[in-house]
């Protein structure tokens, strides 16, 4: 049994597996402490929406991608994954909290693209410092 959990293709159908399970997760999460509603505003068009939401699927996937080449295991990879996906979590209240005159959860809820386009770039820098960072 145990030459079955050490063939890749085994691993990589199961690394694959739990990164889709638990970027549905995350989002579920960001979609609860933002005012608007992702697929929803997506489907209405709102560029700043899907922006915003594409940044912080690429931020998942690249943190989920550190994770899984300096992990032996997949457990081990999923908890670093989600580790690292509570500090982009937090990188989202600290951006909303350095710009006072600028409500970005409200202003990307708008439309606003040019916020939708700064929240993608700093979920996909913030993505890459902590994806580094992972050991």
């Amino acid at each position: 049994m145990s030459t079955f959990w050490e063939n890749v293709i085994v691993v990589t159908a199961a690394r694959y597996s739990v990164v889709i399970l638990a970027t549905l997760v995350f989002l579920a999460i960001f979609e609860t402490v933002t005012s608007y509603r992702n697929w929803e505003e997506i489907k209405k068009g709102n560029l700043a929406v899907a922006m915003a939401t594409g940044g912080k699927i690429f931020g998942i996937a690249t943190i989920f991608r550190f994770s899984i080449e300096h992990n032996d295991t997949v457990l081990q990879s999923i908890g670093w994954g989600a580790f690292g996906f509570l500090l982009l979590l937090f990188g989202y209240f600290i951006f909303e909290f350095l710009t006072p005159t600028i409500k970005v959860d409200e202003e990307i809820g708008k439309g606003n693209k040019a916020v939708g386009l700064i929240s993608m770039m700093i979920s996909i820098g913030l993505a890459f410092v902590i994806g580094v960072s992972i050991e």
